[in-house]
Parts: C-alpha cells; sequence; structure tokens
C-alpha cells in the first residue's frame, strides 16, 4: 500500500458514496457487446446517471463516444464510486489505485473470491485491508452492482437489462442472479424500488449495513431482503427493532430444507432447528417473514401502496359466487375476519344493486357495471365496520374490465383518506404492467391474479401493523440469583452432563422453582430418602451418558412405599444389566411427585451463527412428536417471553381448556427469563433441558420436575 495514500473525504453517510456518488468510473469498461463492462456502462449512460461516467481501459480510446483512461488515477475529476470489472488476480492494483485517487466507494463485480476456495478466501481479506486502510466502502466482491432510481441520481451500476420505475421499496439481496430475476420481475409488474444493492459476498457492506442506512432514508418506506446467511444476529436484530416500527421488513430466507440437520443429544438441541432460529429471529426483529419471491413482492407492494389495517375486519366485493366463497375461506384460514355490515351500508347496497344480489359479506353484486362498483365502494369506505377491502371482478361479455379498473382508481384516495387498504382481483391478470387493466399510477391499488394472494398480502399488512403497535420489550433485572454459587458449580465440573445434584443447584441458583431432589447411590439410600420426602415419590436414574431415561425404563412413577421403591429398583437396574448399560449408572434420584398441572419444556442451546437460543414449548413425553415449541435468541426482552408463551397451541391449555382452571403464565414467564439470564452469565452451558415443567394453577407457580445440562 501507498505509505501517503489520499484519504476520501467523508460523505454525510459512508453509504452514500454507493448509492448518491457524484461521479462514477468503470474500471474494466468493455467496447465488446456482450461483455460485463459493457453492459454496467451503457446502462449507467442509458439510465441517465446525473453525473459523468467515466470508462478506464488501457486498451481502448473512447466506448460508446466517450474518453477512456487507462488507470482511474489518470482521470482529472474526483471520483466517488468506482465499479471493477476485471479478472479477480488484477481487482487488488485496482482497488489501491482507488484508494490513491480517493474514491469512496467501489463495487467488486469480479468473482474469484471467497466463494471460490481458500487461495479465493485470502484474496478477499488483502481485498478488504486495503479498502479499510483508505477508508472505502465495499460491496462484493461477486455481486451484481447497486441502483438508485431518484431522479437526482438515476444510477444502474448493475448488469441488469432492466431499470425499473422509482418508488418506495428497498431491496437487497445475497444472490446475483436471483437479483436479475427480482429486477425484471418488479419492473413487469410495476413495482417501483427506490433503491437495490446485490451484496455478493459481503466482505463490507452486508445486508444490516443496508437496513441501517434505509431506515434514515426519506425516499425508503419498505425494505425487502433475500437472505441466504446472517452475519450478525444479534445487531440485525437491533437493527430490525429499530426500523420496523416506522417502516416494514419483508424477507425470504432460503435454505429451509436443511433445517433439520443440526444433531443434538437434548430435546431442546433437537427442536432448535436452524430454520426454527430464523423464525425467531425475525420475530424478535419484527421482520415478516414470506416463504417465496411472489409474496415477497406482494406483501411489500400492499405495504408500501396502501395505508396499514387497522384491524382485521374485511369486505369481499365480487362478482361471482365462487371467487367470493374461495376468498371467504382463504380469509378465515389467515385470520382475517369478514363481518356484518353496517345497517346504512345494507340499505344503501339494496337500494343500489338488482335484487338477486346477495348482501352478506362477500357481496356478491352480480352481473353489473361500473357504476354499481363504485356505488358498493362508496358505501364500504364509509361502513366503520369495515378495515379493508377486497375487489374481485370476473369480466363478463357484457362489462368494461377498464371501466371498473378507473372506478377502482378513483375510489382508492377516498379509502386512503379513511385509513382503509383497497386491493384488487382482476381474475387471471397479474400486476400493475403497462397497458392492462391495473396500470400503475397515483392510485396505486395492488392488485392480483388470484383473490388467495390478495388475502395472504392483506393479512401480513395486518400483522405489520399488529407489530408496529406493540410497545418495545426492556431487559428485566430478576431478584434472587445467585451467580456466584452457579459459577463454582459449572466452574468445578468437567465437560459433559452435570450430575443430578449439580443440575437442581444451578437452578435453586438462578431462582428456578424445582421438586425436591435426593440422591442415592444404592437401594437403601433411596428408601432412606423416599421416606424423609414422604411418598409417594419418583425414582429415576442418574447417568453421564443415559440423556433420555424413559427409554431405557429408567423411570419409575407414584411409588407409595419402601416395598414399590425396591421392586422398581431392581427392576430398572435389570433392565440395564440385560442391555449392557449397568456400568453407566452413577445412582438414583428420588424427588416428591409433582402434582397435576400442564406439562411444558423449557430449555437453553447454542447455535454457532445464532448463540445461545431460548426454547418453550408442549413437555412431557410428546415433545418431539408434536414439535410445539417456540424459539428467541437470547437475550429475552419481558416482550419476549409474553410472545413466545402465547405463540404455542398449548397456550390453550394454560388459558384453561374445557373448563380446566388457568395456570399461572406470568410465573411461566418469569422461568423463561431466568434461563436467558443463565445463558448469558454461564457460556459453558451447551444444552439444557427443563423437561416436564409443572405449570399451576394461577397464583401457584411451576415446578421442574426433571431437568440435565451438559457442559462443554
Amino acid at each position: 500500500m501507498d505509505s501517503n495514500p489520499v484519504k476520501a473525504s467523508k460523505p454525510t453517510n459512508p453509504l452514500d458514496g454507493v448509492f448518491k456518488p457524484r461521479s462514477v468510473a468503470v474500471i474494466g469498461a468493455s467496447r465488446r457487446e456482450g461483455s460485463i463492462g459493457h453492459k454496467i456502462f451503457t446502462n449507467l449512460l442509458d439510465s441517465s446517471f446525473r453525473g459523468p461516467v467515466i470508462p478506464v481501459n488501457p486498451k481502448a480510446d473512447a466506448i460508446s463516444g466517450v474518453k477512456t483512461y487507462s488507470s482511474v488515477l489518470d482521470i482529472p475529476e474526483p471520483v466517488d464510486l468506482a465499479v471493477i470489472v476485471v479478472p479477480a488476480e488484477t481487482v487488488l492494483p485496482m482497488v489501491e489505485g482507488c484508494g490513491r485517487k480517493g474514491v469512496k466507494a467501489v463495487i467488486v463485480i469480479s468473482a474469484g473470491f471467497a466463494e471460490s476456495g481458500v487461495e479465493g478466501i485470502e484474496l478477499q481479506e488483502k481485498l478488504t485491508l486495503i479498502c479499510r486502510h483508505y477508508g472505502m466502502k465495499l460491496v462484493g466482491p461477486n455481486c451484481m452492482g447497486v441502483m438508485n432510481t431518484d431522479p437526482s441520481v438515476n444510477l444502474n451500476a448493475t448488469f441488469s437489462h432492466v431499470f425499473p420505475p422509482q418508488g418506495k421499496i428497498a431491496m437487497a439481496t445475497d444472490s446475483g442472479a436471483l437479483g436479475l430475476v427480482i429486477l425484471e420481475y418488479a419492473s413487469n409488474l410495476g413495482i417501483g424500488l427506490s433503491n437495490f444493492a446485490s451484496v455478493g459476498n459481503r466482505a463490507d457492506v452486508s445486508s444490516n449495513d443496508l437496513l441501517e442506512y434505509w431506515r434514515d432514508d426519506p425516499g425508503t418506506s419498505a425494505i425487502m431482503l433475500y437472505l441466504e446467511a446472517f452475519g450478525n444476529p444479534k445487531n440485525f436484530i437491533r437493527l430490525a427493532r429499530s426500523i420496523s416500527p416506522n417502516k416494514p421488513i419483508i424477507a425470504l430466507k432460503s435454505g429451509r430444507s436443511s433445517a433439520g440437520s443440526r444433531a443434538a443429544a437434548s430435546h431442546t438441541g433437537a427442536l432448535a432447528t436452524v430454520d426454527v432460529a430464523v423464525d425467531a429471529l425475525f420475530a424478535q426483529g419484527g421482520i415478516l417473514r414470506v416463504d417465496n419471491l411472489e409474496r415477497l413482492f406482494d406483501v411489500a407492494d400492499i405495504l408500501s401502496r396502501q395505508p396499514i389495517p387497522r384491524g382485521s375486519r374485511v369486505a369481499v366485493l365480487t362478482n361471482g359466487g365462487g371467487p367470493g366463497a374461495l376468498t371467504a375461506d382463504a380469509c378465515a384460514a389467515a385470520g382475517l375476519e369478514l363481518p356484518s355490515l353496517a345497517e346504512k351500508t345494507l340499505q344503501g347496497l339494496k337500494a343500489l344493486l338488482p335484487a338477486r344480489a346477495s348482501l352478506g359479506n362477500p357481496i356478491d353484486i352480480t352481473d353489473v357495471g361500473a357504476p354499481e362498483y363504485q356505488g358498493a365502494l362508496r358505501l364500504l369506505a364509509a361502513d366503520n365496520n369495515i378495515d379493508a377491502v377486497i375487489v374481485i371482478f370476473i369480466p363478463p361479455v357484457f362489462a368494461c374490465p377498464e371501466d371498473v379498473a378507473a372506478v377502482i382508481r378513483e375510489m382508492e384516495p377516498e379509502f386512503r383518506r379513511r385509513g382503509k387498504p383497497l386491493l384488487a382481483s382482476f381474475m387471471g391478470k397479474r400486476g400493475c404492467v403497462p397497458g392492462t387493466i391495473m396500470p400503475p399510477g397515483a392510485a396505486g391499488v395492488p392488485s392480483f391474479s388470484f383473490p388467495e394472494a390478495a388475502v395472504y398480502a392483506l393479512a401480513r399488512a395486518r400483522d405489520y401493523g399488529l407489530i408496529r403497535n406493540q410497545p418495545a420489550g426492556r431487559l428485566v433485572n430478576l431478584p434472587g440469583i445467585d451467580r456466584g454459587k452457579a459459577r463454582r458449580i459449572v466452574e468445578s465440573a468437567g465437560d459433559g452432563w452435570l450430575p443430578a445434584k449439580s443440575v437442581f443447584a444451578l437452578l435453586t441458583a438462578y431462582g428456578i422453582k424445582s421438586m425436591a431432589l435426593r440422591f442415592a447411590e444404592d437401594l437403601d439410600a433411596a428408601i432412606g430418602a423416599a421416606e424423609d420426602i414422604g411418598y409417594p415419590v419418583a425414582l429415576k436414574l442418574d447417568s453421564a451418558t443415559i440423556v433420555h431415561k424413559t427409554e431405557v425404563g429408567g423411570v419409575a412413577l407414584d411409588i407409595g412405599s419402601s416395598e414399590e421403591l425396591r421392586a422398581a429398583y431392581h427392576r430398572m437396574l435389570g433392565r440395564l444389566a440385560a442391555v449392557g448399560r449397568a456400568a453407566e449408572v452413577r445412582g438414583v434420584t428420588v424427588q416428591k411427585m409433582a402434582g397435576e398441572g400442564v406439562e411444558l419444556i423449557a430449555g437453553i442451546t447454542r447455535d454457532e451463527t445464532f448463540g445461545p437460543l431460548i426454547l418453550f414449548g408442549l413437555g412431557g413425553i410428546y415433545t418431539e412428536l408434536f414439535e410445539d415449541r417456540t424459539l428467541r435468541i437470547q437475550p429475552l426482552t419481558d416482550k419476549d417471553a409474553q410472545e413466545m408463551v402465547r405463540s404455542v397451541r398449548a397456550f390453550k391449555l394454560l388459558e384453561g381448556f374445557r373448563g380446566e382452571p388457568p395456570a399461572d403464565v406470568p410465573a411461566v414467564e418469569e422461568l423463561l427469563l431466568r434461563l436467558s439470564a443463565m445463558a448469558e452469565d454461564l457460556p459453558r452451558i451447551k444444552e439444557l433441558d427443563l423437561n416436564p415443567i409443572r405449570a399451576f394453577t394461577a397464583g401457584k407457580s411451576y415446578t421442574v420436575v426433571d431437568a440435565r445440562i451438559l457442559i462443554e
């Protein structure tokens, strides 16, 4: 590196050099049509970029009529952004020259870096060091570039053949190839973008950096993400939480199919799959997760064009009974309501529509024209029983689709004034494509080929409204934790499963309530412990290697006398001897029977990407069969704990199912917060299971019946 570099002047935002450059140099610009260097250079010219576009190519005098330079250092004027399209082995000297020139940011399109093996990883590390030395932001390498549709910039620094219309949606993608498809799809549907970025290998600029930039960008009102991996999940959550109350984030994460590949010894570890951890990350960040590209755009489209629905009450206006019924089914599945219309609305519809019309909800207005659609929409806009309207139109022979579309566009401002989203489904026609029935324009009514897609998008917009209105969570300082005692227990333990006595002592140190437990090395000690505790008791084997005790007959419940305990003890040891595992037994534990309650599971597991994860769900022997569980990334806020308890199907049992009294939900929430504190304080805990936990009736707390902790 040069010992006296020319430092780039610091922009208002570090990424302004990427998205708002005053000048762009294309290093590797080419006269050869079909080459990436030619395409990027001509795209910059064709998009009417507002500053100079300067080609750098030592083998050409001019490209597309623009004078070339042999080196970026030969360019007489300042350069804000350099787009580099040269072979990987020549990238470093080009970037070095950019640093000496004082370039603010570089986009390295070239492949052949970390994605290509060990040598590529080393090359990428050197590239990153050069950029950091000169204070340049780096997008890529191995990416397709960036866009800014703001008319004051008009930047198309990509090799895409389309430049989408200006809009309010910012888009980031980890995949350059997919980026090409995304841009074409958006352009075909008339969905406008504010910014687009393909981050490639993310050597410097990552999705987190883009989130931070778009959080403060007045031209962006919604953010779309296509993610293949995460950098810093905790920073991702922090940023998303700061953005989602004001701007929706919609994300598509690839890799669902590998979700079950994670090996684990505990129930918690087995249930904490990668995909479930991603769900946890998005839930904590207030991010809307979708499962395909079409839905990614559908949800972003409605959130960028329409008001956020104030509730779940939907009116469906259709000229066909079949589509109306399908829409009603889709609404029920998505948690949207089809309420009764206000009496004034019903009377107005009765006066407006023919007698054959159905005035329920869905409203089947039958074979009428645009004036009747307009009148019905005016009534629905004023109906306080309705939060949103979906209009379905099947083009009949005697009605003009363009006239109905014009009516919908005309009524949209009235719906917007009242804070109600308005969506359309012109059956068989998709999107706001120029020349079709719903062209893009000021009205901005999203249109879908089929009503089920409209319902899905509306339901996710409703979900965002709930997210936006939720209070922020807070970290809770819990009393009754003896961290010194807990550290001594863990520090004195070797790697492996903690003995039962140490497990329950650790729980007590964190104020986690558990059944009294006595350890016994032999039968006589077990009988003595049972008599001290009082029958009935539970007898369980204690082993460093046998984790799932029930699978080997290592648990006996409701033992009511010393004779029953003696028989259970010999039966247990006999089974283990028969399979050659008697030597793995350290002894047994004796516990008082817990009593009736809802069986739950809670636990901790550590993931290489996400760090400590906290699990909660239905417990007992059916834990992995039903997989009724949820996860959050540690640390938990009080809001996280509340959402965890309420997000599982077992919450119906905690509420009081079929006449049963409700359980002590606040105590269960506090248990999760105490587990989060334990995960924070004791990083040697690799996996922890509390299973089952018995949740008792309101005011009577809970107790941990069985627990195991793996130390590493």
